[in-house]
């Protein structure tokens, strides 16, 4: 076969009153959100913060309920007309719960010596109050805007320190290297592990933060205090910011997704076929280096999706630094998968596409067929980013978004960045790089396969933008895997996908 250069048809969306639109922005502008699923008629939000950042929510909500010009010199902004008029839907002024915390607690917890004691202190703060909430308070918001103090993005991040004039001496006498070997090998003394504890988490606020909320089925909307403040920055902020009118947009599609509505779905879908994302992520706190856990992300072609976590094991490979799972492990995430569709349709899937980072051995592969039905088609497709090569075409602007070349029968690349004619622009900085499209099991059209990772690129409802670099089954491949191994012991049931992002 010889290689052949096609220009892929921009995928279009569903909006309300069955119509259509390529752009998310413009479908929600003139149609709203789909009618074909219960969309909230009315937003129940908890909001934590300190009180400056509870002040600025309220501010802030009171803002986006009218409307917010764009920019005058730029092309990639748009008008916002405000949230009642873009989703038919009511964001009250008012929080339903609003949990103040003390600003100076947060910063004296942050700047204690031992970081995993700091971070750990720190979410601990936000996640207590929130699960003090879900017990005692009659109301349970559908959503919780965290607003935090830049200075917690700032200090509470794997690789953030403190100056050392401001750190506050630890009391603890552990460390990273004892808190291993007790997870190795526990002690018989409750103090020692008490004491541990901290080490088992992620120096991350945000994944920490989520991961301990996992177990209450808490969806956050997580929020520094200066993105609130787009209009009115305090003078010398060196924080670059969106405009007001796009993180308007951004915020609203994903507080209206994670309170349980549904913006958008694809307009062409082929029936009976779902797409798994396989996670992998190192458990950098676990006791050895080679522990890894899994993660399967299940998404309908409707934008439903589901996480599957799997279980800690040695999945990593130091010697060709890659991730394989057991032949079991596949089979048990593959009988999920086919469960978890059966419950939501009704019917078996036909299809079932698995997108992974690295090529499937053969244990894997047995695994996902064994667990599937014997009616569904299964295909292991191999996604990664590439720069082998750059293409470019006449004129300023790079090559277009959609632009493909299928190589071989089976391989192909894609590009999901580039110039866009709707938009008249390239929303981008760089020379826009492929992606690396190869089927490396079962049997598929290549053209069909790169025509839907670009579909699955228009699914990121954690903002308003008009295609993703990645299809949503690698997008937050990451993001979930740091979810999965940011706290020991996260539970084993499925979730919804609002809950990890």
């Amino acid at each position: 076969m010889t290689s052949q250069t096609l220009l892929l048809a921009e995928p279009e969306l569903r909006f309300g009153f069955g119509q259509n639109s390529a752009d998310p922005k413009e479908g929600l502008f003139l149609f709203g959100p789909i009618r074909d699923s219960v969309n909230p008629l009315r937003l129940r939000v908890g909001v934590i913060g300190t009180p400056h950042g509870i002040a600025l929510y309220r501010k802030w909500v009171n803002r986006i309920s009218r409307a917010i010009p764009a920019p005058a010199d730029t092309r990639t902004s748009v008008f916002y007309p405000g949230f009642r008029e873009l989703f038919s839907c009511d964001w009250p002024l008012e929080p339903e719960i609003a949990v103040a915390l003390s600003a100076s607690e947060i910063s004296s917890k942050l700047r204690i010596a031992e970081r995993h004691e700091a971070v750990y202190e720190t979410v601990g703060l936000f996640s207590d109050a929130i699960s003090k909430s879900l017990v005692e308070d009659e109301t349970r918001p559908d959503l919780w805007y965290v607003v935090i103090p830049d200075e917690v993005y700032q200090f509470a991040r794997p690789k953030s320190f403190v100056p050392t004039a401001e750190r506050i001496k630890s009391e603890t006498k552990m460390n990273s290297r004892l808190a291993r070997r007790l997870q190795r090998e526990p002690s018989l003394f409750d103090d020692d592990m008490l004491a541990a504890e901290p080490f088992f988490f992620d120096l991350d606020f945000r994944n920490q933060l989520k991961a301990r909320l996992i177990s209450k089925a808490a969806v956050t909307q997580i929020v520094r205090e200066s993105t609130l403040q787009a209009d009115d920055r305090p003078s010398g902020s060196k924080r670059r910011l969106q405009d007001s009118a796009t993180v308007a947009w951004n915020l609203s599609v994903s507080t209206f997704y994670k309170a349980g509505g549904k913006p958008w779905r694809l307009a062409s879908v082929r029936d009976g076929v779902c797409y798994v994302g396989l996670v992998f992520k190192k458990d950098m706190t676990g006791p050895t280096d080679v522990n890894a856990c899994c993660g399967a992300q299940m998404f309908l072609t409707n934008g439903d999706g589901m996480v599957f976590k799997g279980r800690l094991g040695p999945w990593y490979s130091a010697k060709t630094g890659e991730f394989h799972l057991s032949r079991e492990l596949a089979n048990d995430i593959a009988r999920g998968v086919a469960a978890a569709y059966i419950a939501q349709t009704g019917t078996a899937p036909r299809e079932v596409f698995f997108h992974g980072k690295t090529r499937f051995n053969a244990d894997e592969w047995s695994g996902f067929v064994e667990g599937l039905p014997e009616s569904t088609c299964v295909v292991g497709v191999r996604i990664t980013r590439s720069d082998e090569f750059k293409l470019f075409r006449p004129g300023r602007m790079p090559v277009i978004r959609g632009t493909a070349i299928v190589d071989s029968a089976r391989m192909g690349y894609l590009w999901t960045t580039g110039y866009v004619p709707d938009l008249g622009t390239y929303p981008g900085w760089e020379t826009p790089n492929p992606l690396r499209i190869e089927i490396c099991h079962g049997s598929a059209d290549i053209k069909v396969v790169l025509a839907d990772v670009l579909q699955l690129t228009k699914l990121n409802f954690n903002a308003c933008i008009y295609g993703d670099g990645l299809p949503v089954t690698l997008r937050f491949a990451d993001a979930v895997g740091e979810i999965l191994t940011a706290a020991p012991d996260l539970p084993d049931a499925p979730l919804p996908f609002r809950n990890y992002i």
